[in-house]
């Protein structure tokens, strides 16, 4: 981390409360160019609410929240035009063909028709996915869905990507592939902005994770940082630890017992 950059992201004591529950709790936050930053937490902890706070999704945070060194408060929405994102859930236009979503997707951030078709079809052909490019959504699988959505966050080239569980659904060989891609991305000065539970994935991805517990940031480092600093294995026991769940054995126990039951 070069500290003396002016940071891609800067989020300063931003506070959002939901029914009279505080979500985030005054987080401070910097993230350069190049970071994979793996962003976890438990459901409910506030990582898809920063998510789209910085998208400009959600309104009524307290705080400030600059992006590229521009405070997205201002009313100019010129910054989105740098950022990609895949949702955990998103709707697709089913009744559209996958040349036509992604076409309309990439004419929405600027690019001309002709130019992003050729590019959207150059990328589902790496994806295996040249054979299905003028069918219509509604016919594809999960994964497929997923490497359209995939392919619709990077179409524009962006600068920052957000990525919410980005891998579910894919076969084992297109989850190495992304994971590539992602760490080529952020070796080229792209920043990521990586959710997931799969503790695994975040462990080996990100080069920055970044632990939310109850609407604040409880642990920040390289994998190798908090397995130092709290003298675990995995994160998933680092996670554990620093969340406070140790029950998932007496749980499991208690569940496998009932399913036994005659």
């Amino acid at each position: 981390m070069v500290q003396n950059e002016q940071p891609i992201i800067s989020l300063k004591d931003l506070t959002i409360s939901f029914d009279n529950k505080m979500i985030l709790k005054a987080i401070n936050l910097d993230v350069y160019k190049g970071q994979i930053i793996g962003y976890i937490g438990p459901n409910g902890a506030g990582k898809s609410t920063t998510v789209k706070i910085m998208l400009g999704l959600v309104e009524g945070y307290h705080g400030q929240v600059q992006i590229f060194g521009q405070d997205i408060s201002n009313g100019n929405v010129d910054y989105k035009k740098r950022i990609g994102y895949v949702p955990e859930t998103a709707e697709l236009y089913d009744n559209l063909t996958a040349s036509e979503y992604l076409t309309f997707v990439g004419e929405l951030y600027g690019m001309d028709y002709e130019k992003v078709e050729e590019k959207a079809q150059k990328l589902m052909k790496i994806f295996g996915l040249e054979d299905v490019f003028h069918n219509r959504l509604s016919s594809f699988s999960k994964g497929m869905r997923q490497k359209v959505l995939i392919i619709s966050s990077l179409l524009h080239n962006p600068d920052l990507l957000f990525l919410d569980e980005p891998l579910s659904g894919l076969d084992a060989n297109s989850v190495i592939v992304v994971k590539e891609v992602l760490a080529q991305l952020a070796a080229q000065g792209k920043t990521i902005f990586y959710s997931s539970h799969i503790m695994e994935v975040v462990e080996k991805i990100s080069n920055r994770i970044i632990l939310l517990s109850n609407g604040n940031i409880v642990a920040d480092g390289s994998f190798a940082e908090l397995k130092e600093q709290n003298k675990e294995g995995t994160l998933e026991e680092i996670f554990n630890q620093l969340t406070g769940f140790n029950k998932h054995q007496a749980i499991a126990e208690e569940f496998v017992s009932i399913v036994q039951e005659v």
